[in-house]
């Protein structure tokens, strides 16, 4: 990335791979926290966390998103206390962020549909913010590009609550990104 051009195709490949995962496992989570009856059929705080390391390649990503997660998890059990909050962290202590996300949409009355709308969104913001930070791009153009991707956002999103299967796009590049981020000397974030 180099310029908005550039940063506008990253974000789209973004949204399209791990946006889509993210999201679908972030509504799976919100719906198992309510136990929905509507299909799929709910499943565990372990069999979701473990649906999550399956579609996490690198190590790296699995540990930034393991520590966004139990993050997260911390703050919500106090903004929002909820049995569904407490019986995460019973069940995962350290989950990965869409599974903790799932369940605190669920703690604040979020359907599962915007759950996975904020997931998705969640996942192409803090590369942006990123773009703006370490390429000196100008902040009104790169969120002027973040609103022009909210077609994108709206069909990701819609997409990932209405799977009846998790979705399992994967982005080799960002999974060697992330390995070669961990590696280096000094690191500037943690994603």
């Amino acid at each position: 990335m180099h310029d908005l051009a550039s940063l506008r195709g990253f974000l789209a490949g973004r949204l399209h791979t791990a946006g889509l995962v993210a999201a679908g496992l972030t509504a799976a989570a919100c719906r198992s926290a309510g136990r929905s009856p509507t299909p799929p059929a709910p499943m565990t705080w372990a069999e979701l966390d473990a649906e999550a390391d399956a579609r996490t390649a690198s190590p790296a990503q699995r540990e930034a998103n393991r520590q966004q997660g139990r993050l997260l998890l911390r703050v919500a059990r106090r903004v929002w206390p909820s049995p569904v909050l407490e019986e995460l962290a019973l069940a995962v202590p350290n989950p990965h962020h869409p599974v903790a996300l799932g369940a605190v949409a669920h703690a604040a009355g979020v359907p599962p549909d915007e759950a996975a709308m904020a997931a998705a969104y969640h996942a192409v913001a803090g590369a942006a913010t990123a773009a703006v930070r370490l390429l000196g791009l100008d902040p009104v153009e790169v969120h002027r590009l973040l609103a022009g991707l909210a077609p994108d956002l709206d069909a990701v999103a819609e997409r990932a609550a209405a799977a009846e299967v998790l979705p399992a796009t994967s982005a080799p590049a960002l999974d060697l990104l992330a390995e070669r981020h961990a590696r280096a000397g000094l690191r500037l974030f943690v994603s």
